[in-house]
């Protein structure tokens, strides 16, 4: 639901207010999910958002992709899969690079038998040029083993010369532009969890080219809100433009786990309480797939004086991004350990 520029500006407000009672102010605000009108519906164990301007509906929890890489067992694998959209998840993440495409083929297999038609399916390229993603699309509708994927997004956008090579002549975008043209891909985004510096810059060269994304994805969790803030300072650009959302890093990589400074259903609360389409999730297990659906149970929107209240909490640990190192290393950083998937 897009929202108007008064209205916009007044939710800020409120926001802002709550926020600042608590901390003493300074920050931008954080738009939450019920001010928005992205609360949702909800069918059966699931609840169910709107996907920016697209007309889709997707779950509130995402199934992330490269966790469901890591089981020993293949089977186990599918069984994850399939287990979570018998029960409702219906947004599938996934990217080429996963596991060296392991992630792809896992998913493409636990989709047969029907479970294609039950679900949303995401995936990502990492090449910058037309060539190089070109390839690697098509590498991934052969492991998804379908021939469309909904929603197809360039990959890692965490340097500030990205946008400008995937805009460029022979660049990543006249690739996707021409897989949706042919029909091979629905939807298109971009991701990345660097600064949101370069997330604005993304947003900034496509307008300059005359092109509007369906969707982003971003790291939006209880830590984020006090270092380098995508969630102050580049969602409400995507809430204005009624792009889709994606929340990924909910838990850091399990790193705010490890801060203690929330459990796992704090941080997915947190997550869904913005307004977030879908908040993509490792789920690396049954148990943990039982942790999103209680973490959807037990969901009731949070105003701006509770959120500021569990923000309080985690200010100390958020200091300097010591647990947010997507953002201040090159660990989670793919493309930067394997430069020539960029093409």
């Amino acid at each position: 639901m897009q929202i108007g520029r008064r209205r916009f500006v007044e939710s800020a407000s409120v926001g802002s207010l709550a926020f600042g009672l608590a901390s003493g102010g300074g920050l931008p605000p954080l738009l939450l999910a019920a001010e928005t009108g992205q609360v949702g519906v909800q069918r059966g164990e699931m609840i169910y958002r709107n996907l920016g301007r697209t007309g889709e509906q997707v779950s509130v929890i995402g199934l992330g992709g490269h966790h469901i890489g890591r089981q020993k067992d293949e089977q186990e694998s599918i069984r994850i899969i399939r287990s979570a959209i018998d029960r409702g998840i219906t947004f599938m993440d996934n990217c080429w690079d996963y596991h060296d495409g392991v992630s792809e083929l896992r998913m493409g297999k636990a989709l047969q038998n029907g479970y294609r038609q039950k679900v949303f399916l995401m995936s990502k390229i990492d090449g910058r040029t037309r060539a190089s993603a070109a390839q690697q699309l098509d590498e991934s509708l052969r492991r998804l083993q379908t021939d469309r994927i909904d929603l197809m997004q360039v990959h890692e956008v965490i340097r500030l010369e990205d946008p400008d090579r995937v805009f460029a002549p022979g660049g990543a975008m006249e690739a996707l532009q021409a897989a949706k043209q042919a029909g091979k891909i629905r939807y298109i985004g971009f991701t990345g969890h660097k600064d949101p510096l370069v997330h604005l810059r993304m947003l900034e060269v496509a307008a300059a080219h005359d092109f509007r994304f369906d969707a982003v994805q971003l790291p939006l969790n209880v830590l984020d809100a006090h270092f380098r803030s995508f969630a102050r300072d580049v969602l409400p650009r995507l809430v204005e433009a009624n792009v889709g959302v994606l929340g990924m890093k909910p838990m850091g990589e399990g790193l705010v786990l490890k801060s203690k400074a929330a459990s796992a259903i704090e941080c997915l609360h947190y997550a869904m309480n913005l307004p977030t389409a879908t908040v993509i999730t490792g789920i690396d297990s049954l148990p943990i797939l039982d942790q999103a659906f209680e973490a959807v149970r037990t969901f009731q929107p949070m105003n701006a004086t509770q959120v500021a209240r569990l923000l309080e909490r985690t200010r100390s640990a958020a200091a300097g991004g010591n647990f947010e190192l997507y953002k201040t290393s090159d660990r989670f950083d793919g493309t930067a350990k394997n430069p020539t998937w960029l093409g």
